[in-house]
């Protein structure tokens, strides 16, 4: 082990000394990172109606569900009412994690502007 650790070591100071070794590349100079607006505005639009289309259909899952509910529990179909239940829960899963997925794809999307 301590013939590693003395090996280890050796090169170690071999690439400290050598100024031409660069173990992390340098950052460009005058370059700052953004987003072509030709591809902005359609890339934003894209994600907005993703997220839109995403929590209609959670909408629409809770509504049917709470339909299911009423249906089941009015014509006494206990199993179709406890589906209804477990849509209404999943629909309002769904939506919460759309939503948090949403922002956080947005936050990151305009990090580089």
């Amino acid at each position: 082990m301590s013939q590693f650790l003395a090996t280890v070591h050796t090169a170690a100071v071999a690439v400290a000394v050598d100024p031409h070794v660069r173990l992390l590349a340098d950052a460009v100079p005058n370059v700052t990172p953004e987003m072509p607006k030709d591809v902005d505005k359609p890339v934003q639009s894209l994600l907005n109606w993703t997220a839109g289309l995403g929590l209609a259909a959670a909408v629409l899952g809770g509504l049917l569900g709470w339909g299911a509910v009423a249906v089941g529990h009015n014509s006494e179909r206990a199993a179709l009412a406890a589906r209804g239940k477990q849509a209404i829960l999943w629909s309002l899963f769904g939506a919460g994690g759309i939503g948090v997925t949403a922002a956080l794809v947005t936050t990151f999307y305009n990090m580089g502007k």
